[in-house]
C-alpha cells in the first residue's frame, strides 16, 4: 500500500477530466462539428476513461455520475474550446499535444491510487491506471473516425502510459515513497516523455517492417534449413 492509505485530492481527477473533454472539444472544433457535436466529444473523452475505470474495473458508482463537479469541468472545456477555438487555430495540435500529454498523467495516476487504496495488486493497478490514462484518447480517435492513435505505428501513447504508471507504482509501492512525490514525479515523467516523443518524432513502426521481426524469420528459416541438410 501507498504511505498512509493517502488518498488524491479529487481536484486531480476534474483535472484529468477537464483537460481530455477540452482536447475532445478542440478536436470538435477543428472538424466543424456543431455545438451539440462539440458538447457531445467533450462529454464522452473528458468521462469516458473514469466511467471504464469505476463502473467497469472498481465497480463503483462511476464519480462523474455523483458528483456535479465533474460535469461542471466539461463544461468549462466546452466552453474554452468554442470561446478560444478560431485564436489558437494556427495551434490547435499543440494545444491538444499540451493537454493530452498532462491528463495521461494525471489519469494513470488516479487510475492506479484508486485501484491500490481498494485492496487490488500493484498488476491490478497499473493494468487500470493504462486502460483510465488511454481510455479518453481512445474514445477521441474513435469518435472522430481517426485510426486510434494507441494502435498505429507511430509517436509513443500507450507505451509512456505505461511508463507513467510503472514509475508512480515503483516509487510509491516499491520504494515506500510518499504518494505526493510518487504522483507528482509520474506526472511530470509523462508529460516530459510525451512532448519530447513527439518533438523528435520517436516512433514506431509496423509488425512487417520491424527488423527484429525480419531477424526472427531468417533465424527461423536458416534452422529449418540446417536441420533438414539443406
Amino acid at each position: 500500500m501507498l504511505k498512509g492509505q493517502f488518498v488524491l485530492p479529487a481536484w486531480l481527477d476534474y483535472g484529468a477530466a477537464f483537460l481530455f473533454a477540452l482536447t475532445g472539444g478542440l478536436v470538435a472544433y477543428e472538424k466543424d462539428y456543431d455545438l451539440t457535436g462539440l458538447a457531445a466529444m467533450a462529454l464522452a473523452v473528458g468521462l469516458g476513461g473514469g466511467l471504464i475505470r469505476d463502473g467497469i474495473f472498481l465497480q463503483q458508482v462511476p464519480a462523474a455520475v455523483a458528483n456535479w463537479r465533474y460535469l461542471a469541468a466539461v463544461a468549462a472545456a466546452v466552453l474554452i474550446a468554442v470561446l478560444v477555438g478560431d485564436k489558437i487555430e494556427k495551434h490547435l495540435k499543440v494545444v491538444i499535444l499540451v493537454a493530452d500529454a498532462m491528463g495521461l498523467g494525471l489519469y494513470a495516476v488516479v487510475g492506479s491510487q484508486k485501484s491500490i487504496n481498494l485492496g487490488l495488486t500493484v498488476y491490478a493497478a497499473g493494468l487500470i491506471g493504462i486502460i483510465n490514462a488511454t481510455g479518453g484518447g481512445l474514445l477521441r480517435d474513435v469518435l472522430s473516425r481517426e485510426d486510434p492513435v494507441i494502435f498505429q505505428p507511430g509517436q509513443l501513447y500507450g507505451v509512456v502510459a505505461a511508463a507513467g504508471v510503472t514509475v508512480f507504482l515503483a516509487l510509491g509501492v516499491g520504494f515506500k515513497t510518499h504518494a505526493w512525490v510518487a504522483a507528482v514525479v509520474c506526472i511530470a515523467f509523462t508529460f516530459i516523455v510525451r512532448v519530447l516523443t513527439v518533438r523528435f518524432d520517436v516512433r514506431t513502426h509496423p509488425v512487417h517492417v520491424h527488423a527484429l521481426r525480419t531477424k526472427a524469420k531468417s533465424g527461423a528459416k536458416s534452422g529449418i534449413q540446417k536441420f533438414r541438410g539443406d
